[in-house]
């Protein structure tokens, strides 16, 4: 046009524009109609018919072969007010081998289908539509306001007459307008898109679309302006961002990525509604079968409304830090009250030290050693305690009062017998035997072997957790970039399992608060490294001075499985935060890996505080947690229900619970050999036929008999239900396990005559009640990779905090802090007994 204007002037133009198109789509179509007519109409007589085409005018016409139709049409159009314009087509009567072609010319575009549209399904399944409606691309215009032609040219193939209807009207409501609801219909052959212009100052959009049907299956796409628009369900998704939805979708869309600063918002109803979890139709007879679609129109609302400013990111960061940073001070200002409290106890202590040396006496309370329940005889506690000379007994009495006997020497010590030495006894495997089978164990049984060899053992659980987190998060960050890369290059938003109605990108994240959201887990899990590491070098001092207290009294203190548990704490924020980057049930895995690590290294924790010369080796705990993960990798690839797996699975799960519970009961000592049914027969005859007699440990019994009850139930559950998210459930019978191993610790410990001290109580009060907290919004349940994209969206809500953290990220901020909460009841809990000796401290 600017060219037209150059060579002839504005004033030929405007008189003789109209005259001139009209002229050109003549003889544009006497030379491509044989083309588009095909070689049967060459030598034919073709009759081109013209008319000037109104809008809001219904034509009813007929076409043949021999017969074209070209309707002219214009319309002013204008930079200031866009307004659609949608072409309608009925035909009247169908001739499903010979088609009616519809070819729509504009200025920068040429729009062409067919009347009946064949659209395909899923195995070539195909359904046609007589009636159809499109609506026409809007070329920009430089012009304040300019007259655009275009012309909707009739043919057919056939020889007989096809009779259909032609519409063209204007879509007033063309330009979506902000936090304004718009209604319309769409189907598969009459979709709908419109247009919205960013306003001045605004950035980012978020597109929401809602319906009260769940079917049939739609199609929300956002695609830039320009020719043609893809509308279709057959070519939709090749440019631009796109989703499936049922009831509920939402897109976020950026200023950045338009360089119009405007975009269209697609609507198109698929043919079929497995990309929706709908139920799976017929498959066809014959091939070139028909199949009857049926109605599939669609009421849908839209509505876009403005996103997050930058202050709102601000704030959502700071607010994520504060509450960390918070724990920090915390821990900090507990810190200097123990410090400050200690210099006290000290001072008082040294002032006291005269009076039993002046005066020769020494005043035990008689309620300090604790005591089992009063069905424990005097005898069975004699038994199994070590005999004590009266000097020992002294020394014992001192140390129990809170004094310090610095001039002992280790080699004196109750719980001195080097590894190496034990170990070169010929009669070691029945003094193991001896000592390991006595009715009641006290820890000075179980802590034998030097703690220069254990302490050695369990910083491998450290170093081993290292090598994995590193060989294990690599590859994972790296696929999570491709996932990443990958959306934003083919604008697939089903790939991603995100709350839509909460996703605030930053970058090349699409949800950027769900990853913010975990740092809490990397923050907090430094924070519970550096309380372990300060205890260690306080409890390496004293072991340097030769203090009684740190040699003899108390829980032998092995801190290498503490630190094992804040580096998986670390780790679960960091996979947790690579999850979110792209959440999938292919990856899901990668935000339970260390979860399962977490369960693992608690019981395991648990147990080797009472037992800590048999707990497991580093090696052969990392080997099981590898076996489950590998389950859970199975579980999610194969475990949807298959029958077969579910089977085996429960069969593995109820023998290994059978064996776990053996070796728990008696200590290690047996054997899995030829011998060992004989051996069962023999115990069940001797023991509950012949003489009938209970369960030598009672406790350990009651214990593995709940403990096997609730695995055989969790067993059964899947078996039966054979639930979708293995990973889920395979997390859950860790938790339930280590839930009732804890629970068993802390009745037993208070059985035991021990105390809980206050700061320990605090921990168990203030960590069950974030945990009760965090489970309520865990359970939300805002996505889940279970089910199909479009149904997963169905639980999408918008953000309850600060316009930015939704319900999953505040389940992310409590459970890293009830995990934290629980890692220091772990290290807190036994601290009444440091003062305790050894051999006064029972096994359970």
């Amino acid at each position: 046009m600017l060219r037209d204007e150059i060579l002839f002037g504005s004033h030929w133009k405007s008189r003789y524009k109209k005259t001139f198109g009209v002229a050109a789509g003549v003889l544009l179509w006497l030379c491509v109609a044989p083309l588009a007519c095909g070689s049967g109409a060459l030598g034919e007589k073709n009759n081109v018919i013209q008319k000037d085409g109104e809008f809001d005018v219904t034509y009813n016409d007929t076409v043949t072969s021999g017969n074209q139709t070209i309707y002219a049409f214009n319309h002013t159009v204008s930079r200031t007010k866009t307004e659609g314009v949608r072409v309608s087509v009925d035909l009247l009567s169908p001739n499903l081998k010979s088609p009616i072609l519809f070819v729509v010319r504009q200025k920068q575009a040429v729009l062409s289908f067919q009347v009946p549209l064949i659209l395909r399904g899923l195995y070539q399944r195909k359904y046609p539509y007589n009636h159809l409606g499109r609506t026409l691309c809007q070329p920009p215009t430089r012009a304040a306001s300019e007259i655009q032609y275009f012309f909707v040219d009739v043919s057919t193939l056939s020889n007989q007459g096809t009779n259909y209807q032609l519409r063209v009207s204007r879509v007033e409501s063309f330009t979506l307008q902000t936090e304004t609801k718009f209604s319309f219909t769409s189907s598969p052959s009459q979709p709908q898109y419109f247009k919205y212009v960013f306003p001045e100052g605004v950035d980012t959009v978020i597109v929401k679309v809602t319906s009260e049907m769940t079917f049939p299956c739609s199609v929300m796409s956002i695609q830039d302006i320009q020719c043609p628009v893809y509308d279709l369900d057959n070519n939709v998704a090749f440019i631009g961002m796109y989703q499936t939805m049922t009831k509920k979708g939402a897109i976020t869309v950026q200023r950045k990525d338009f360089p119009s600063n405007s975009f269209y918002v697609v609507l198109v109803v698929k043919t079929e509604d497995e990309a929706c979890g709908g139920p799976l139709r017929f498959y066809p007879l014959r091939p070139d079968e028909l199949i009857d679609a049926g109605n599939r129109s669609k009421t849908l609302d839209i509505v876009v409304s403005l996103a997050i400013k930058s202050d709102v990111y601000v704030m959502g960061m700071l607010l994520c830090l504060g509450i960390f940073l918070s724990f920090y001070l915390a821990t900090l200002l507990v810190a200097c009250l123990e410090k400050k409290r200690a210099k006290k106890r000290e001072l008082f202590q040294n002032i006291d030290d005269t009076s039993p040396a002046e005066t020769g006496k020494i005043t035990v309370s008689p309620n300090e050693y604790g005591s089992l329940d009063s069905t424990i005889s005097s005898e069975a506690v004699t038994e199994s305690a070590p005999s004590l000379d009266s000097a020992a007994s002294a020394d014992h009495y001192m140390e129990r009062s809170g004094w310090k006997n610095v001039g002992r020497s280790r080699q004196e010590s109750l719980s001195s017998i080097e590894e190496d030495d034990y170990d070169t006894l010929d009669d070691i495997n029945s003094d193991k035997n001896i000592v390991r089978t006595k009715k009641y164990l006290c820890v000075s049984d179980l802590s034998r072997k030097d703690k220069r060899v254990l302490s050695k053992k369990y910083q491998i659980y450290f170093w081993n957790i290292a090598t994995i987190a590193v060989f294990y998060a690599l590859p994972v960050v790296q696929l999570v970039i491709t996932y990443q890369t990958v959306v934003n290059v083919t604008g697939n938003q089903d790939i991603c399992y995100y709350n839509f109605m909460c996703a605030h990108p930053l970058g090349a994240l699409s949800a950027f608060n769900n990853i913010l959201s975990n740092l809490g887990y990397v923050m907090l899990g430094l924070l519970f490294l550096l309380i372990v590491l300060k205890r260690d070098i306080v409890h390496n001092r004293a072991l340097a001075c030769n203090e009684v207290g740190a040699l003899e009294c108390g829980i032998p203190k092995h801190f290498g499985l503490f630190y094992a548990m804040g580096t998986a704490l670390m780790m679960e924020g960091l996979l947790s935060a690579c999850y979110h980057v792209c959440p999938n049930y292919t990856n899901f895995q990668f935000d339970t890996s260390f979860m399962y690590m977490i369960a693992g290294l608690c019981m395991l924790k648990l147990y080797q505080k009472r037992h800590p010369d048999i707990n497991a080796s580093a090696y052969t705990a990392y080997a099981c947690l590898a076996a489950v993960i590998f389950f859970s990798v199975l579980g999610v690839v194969f475990g949807r229900g298959n029958t077969v797996f579910w089977i085996v699975f429960s069969v593995i799960h109820i023998l290994a619970t059978l064996l776990l519970s053996t070796q728990l009961y008696y200590m290690g000592r047996w054997r899995l050999d030829s011998g060992v049914v004989r051996r069962m027969v023999y115990v069940v005859y001797t023991d509950c036929i012949r003489h009938c007699t209970g369960p030598t440990y009672i406790d350990r019994m009651v214990l593995l008999v709940m403990g096997n009850l609730v695995n055989w139930t969790l067993a059964a559950y899947g078996l039966i239900e054979r639930p979708n998210d293995f990973a889920s459930y395979l997390l859950a019978i860790a938790i339930c396990n280590l839930l009732l191993y804890f629970a068993f610790y802390i009745i037993m410990k208070l059985r035991s005559g021990e105390r809980i001290q206050c700061l320990a109580l605090v921990c168990i009060l203030f960590t069950a009640v974030v945990w009760g907290f965090a489970l309520y919004f865990f359970f939300q349940g805002l996505s889940t990779w279970q089910k199909t994209p479009a149904e997963s969206r169905e639980h999408n809500r918008d953000c309850i905090l600060l316009s930015f953290f939704d319900d999953h990220d505040i389940w992310h901020f409590l459970s890293s802090i009830a995990m934290f909460g629980s890692f220091l009841v772990l290290l807190t809990m036994d601290d009444d007994l440091d003062t305790v000796q050894r051999d006064k401290i029972y096994v359970f």
